[in-house]
């Protein structure tokens, strides 16, 4: 299984979605996975899944306010401008 990490500014509708339907309510203390980058940085993330890959979303406030006004407004993504829609996901 392929494990990518993804910052707020590289988040897809997809990845949102995925978000939005494993913590509906928001992440917990306990749902926050820590580890070191190649560059010995802690990375604190939060974890959603698909068939082939694992995803590794940082956290950040950007994040958790992403959340809540995608879960209330889906056309938040499409409007807002921090989110790059033209990536590729194996960045």
């Amino acid at each position: 299984m392929k494990r990518v990490i993804v910052e707020y500014a590289k988040l897809t509708k997809d990845i949102l979605d995925l978000l939005i339907e494993k913590y509906p309510d928001g992440y917990d203390y306990d749902d926050i996975i820590s580890f070191k980058n190649a560059k010995g940085e802690t990375i604190k993330a939060v974890e959603v899944k698909t068939d082939d890959t694992t995803y590794l979303v940082k956290i950040s406030t950007k994040l958790e306010n992403a959340m809540e006004e995608y879960a209330d407004d889906e056309e938040f993504f499409d409007d807002n401008d921090d989110f790059d829609v033209n990536i590729d996901e194996e960045d």
